[in-house]
């Protein structure tokens, strides 16, 4: 298949751009600078040249492809409702064109209280990122006009050698800003988490079998507790292990608050997807975050 990866050099980007050429694909990866665009042909796709706001372009990556997988979206929470307009915007342009094709889309796990998510559980973001909810409704609405649509809906950790932006390493930074390992509350609260190579690799899988219509889950860890994570950043940071308040964390302190475990048990079954990267706890004592 020739594929057209929106995100193409971000974290999860950079590891399905060689999944995917590994497996034969052709792909191009879109790039808004010289520096993304280094780094795509680095990876050895091709570049396009352009960003979310260029629709024609993404109408043209889009229909020159077999199949499209989106990954790119602001998060800049100060631009929270823009980067939402944007991203609806950039699906319609391109799914317009897909008819007969692959449709892959980036989401989130659904929060679900008192139980663990599955796929079959609609995800109702609140909020900032409520906008977000409506894309995917949309994104899964294209199959009504022939595109084999599917929604990849990623953990709050997706975690691996490397990772410099994510919510663990946000975490951690903080936490050395205050000088602790910090958990919220009783530190009770589990997150589910994956390793990238696991996530990669399952967009590769949607983007091939994926039946149109599918709602799977990149999850490995169903769930982490919060202190388990600030016990071993802590051990392996020289930090003491410590309670605060949501909101001594700002955004990410109401994350921590929530107890969201997910599973992954229908997209296993569906796909056949099985991780085989190390878990999250693993991948803080190799000391990736530290």
């Amino acid at each position: 298949m020739r594929v057209f990866v929106t995100g193409a050099s971000g974290w999860i980007g950079s590891a399905l751009l060689p999944e995917l050429l590994g497996a034969g694909h052709q792909v191009v990866g879109l790039a808004r600078s010289d520096a993304s665009a280094a780094a795509v042909e680095k990876l050895g796709a091709e570049v396009l040249r352009g960003d979310l706001d260029d629709l024609e372009t993404l109408k043209a990556g889009a229909a020159n492809a077999d199949g499209v997988v989106h990954l790119a979206f602001g998060h800049d929470f100060s631009r929270m409702d823009a980067a939402i307009r944007t991203d609806a915007a950039a699906v319609g342009a391109m799914t317009a064109v897909l008819e007969g094709k692959a449709f892959v889309a980036a989401s989130g796990t659904p929060f679900m209280a008192g139980r663990t998510a599955t796929e079959q559980d609609e995800a109702v973001f609140g909020g900032p990122v409520a906008g977000r909810a409506d894309i995917a409704r949309a994104v899964l609405a294209t199959v009504d006009r022939g595109v084999r649509a599917s929604l990849v809906r990623l953990p709050r950790s997706v975690h691996g050698e490397g990772d410099a932006h994510g919510l663990i390493a946000r975490l951690i930074a903080a936490g050395r800003e205050k000088g602790i390992a910090a958990y919220v509350g009783d530190g009770t609260a589990r997150w589910p988490a994956v390793h990238v190579l696991d996530a990669a690799h399952l967009f590769r899988l949607a983007l091939e079998q994926a039946p149109a219509g599918s709602v799977l889950h990149a999850v490995g860890d169903e769930g982490v507790a919060i202190r388990d994570v600030a016990e071993v950043a802590g051990r392996r940071l020289g930090l003491p292990v410590t309670s605060v308040e949501a909101d001594e964390l700002g955004f990410l302190g109401a994350l921590l608050a929530i107890d969201q475990p997910a599973s992954a048990d229908l997209t296993r079954e569906l796909l056949g997807w099985q991780p085989a990267h190390p878990g999250l706890l693993d991948d803080l004592e190799k000391g990736y975050y530290g």
